[in-house]
């Protein structure tokens, strides 16, 4: 795959609801064709952005990407909750629960990893 995605391999990548990314333009927003579900990006994209990152060796650019895909699956109050996690005097054991939680809850393998890294865990 050939970056940049959206021109270079627009039949391979969809819409977070799973829509062809082709069908995504203002007319079709205009016309109400697209709601809420379809703004966004798709995991498998942000995975395919890594690849390509990881590929052109920028491999700390391949890891955030790698995230941000975890983190489609991942709410946007549990985000938010991380983030706020992270900003704060960073108490270890609650950075760990929640590394343990977004691990479980939703297989954010790599997220967990990072949250733990900031809780001075390797």
């Amino acid at each position: 795959m050939r970056y940049p995605l959206y021109r270079e391999a627009r039949e391979r990548i969809t819409l977070p609801s799973g829509r062809p990314v082709a069908e995504f333009s203002l007319e079709s927003l205009e016309a109400g064709r697209l709601g809420p579900e379809d703004l966004g990006i798709h995991e498998e994209t942000l995975r395919a952005q890594a690849a390509i990152a990881e590929k052109a060796g920028f491999a700390p650019l391949a890891r955030n990407l790698e995230r941000a895909a975890e983190l489609t699956r991942v709410p946007a109050e549990k985000i938010l909750e991380i983030y706020e996690a992270l900003r704060r005097g960073r108490d270890a054991a609650a950075l760990l629960a929640l590394a343990a939680e977004v691990e479980r809850d939703h297989g954010a393998v790599r997220t967990a990893a990072f949250i733990r890294e900031a809780a001075g865990q390797p």
